[in-house]
């Protein structure tokens, strides 16, 4: 699996030692590069899979799970979009959701998570995208050996998205990048030799992204995400 950096942090740059042309990192920064602190949930039955980037710092967590911070809307968006209830995955009236719930319904519905960086360095100790230098991206090969049935994948912002289609033998200069709310042909080919060239017929979808950042109103935001599944069959 190739390995990517989608923006190179001016500390690299200045303290990269190279090893027969290729970059490694300085011990400065791979002290602070970080692996990400949770597994991939992978239903075998399931047709679609999420893909985020990286979770906030662990003082920002309210369980130890995909999109882990109280304050970010997706649960609540999968609460409005399938049981027509913001609160559905909520513990009572406590500040968090309840992981197992959430992960029997994924399993329920055939739905997949996988986030896009494997390891990464926050250049601003945040979960901001912007600042987020990728190191690792995703084994794909791995992930995709182990929910077959996957025809389409969806991202949750612009960085999954870039780190996405950096993955393809060819990537589209960023025009040709979907628009929030729009689908291109994602034609990815295994990396690993020994295998066939094509895997699924794979759509990639870009969603809104679920941050109290991103500026869309929580309706608005369930409604791209129901209009998504209702045209993938899952509602």
């Amino acid at each position: 699996m190739k390995n990517i950096m989608t923006k190179q942090p001016d500390s690299a740059q200045k303290n990269t030692n190279t090893t027969n042309d290729n970059p490694v990192l300085s011990e400065t920064n791979a002290a602070k590069v970080e692996t990400h602190p949770f597994l991939p949930v992978l239903p075998p039955n399931a047709t679609v899979m999420m893909m985020g980037t990286f979770p906030p710092t662990s003082d920002k967590w309210a369980m130890s799970f995909h999109y882990p911070n109280f304050y970010n809307d997706m649960w609540r968006i999968y609460g409005l979009v399938f049981f027509d209830d913001a609160d559905y995955f909520r513990v009572g009236d406590e500040k968090r959701f309840d992981p197992e719930r959430i992960r029997a319904f994924m399993f329920d519905r055939g739905i997949a998570s996988c986030p896009t960086v494997k390891q990464a360095i926050r250049e601003t100790g945040n979960a901001s995208d912007k600042n987020l230098t990728v190191v690792t991206p995703v084994d794909l090969d791995d992930i995709l050996l182990q929910v077959p049935k996957v025809k389409t994948l969806f991202t949750t912002g612009g960085k999954a998205t870039e780190v996405l289609l950096n993955l393809l033998s060819e990537p589209p200069t960023k025009s040709k990048y979907p628009k929030t709310n729009q689908s291109i042909d994602y034609p990815y080919e295994w990396q690993s030799t020994g295998k066939k060239a094509d895997v699924n017929n794979l759509t990639l979808y870009r969603l809104p992204s679920t941050s109290r950042a991103y500026p869309l109103s929580l309706d608005k935001k369930a409604a791209a995400y129901r209009a998504f599944f209702e045209k993938i069959g899952k509602l």
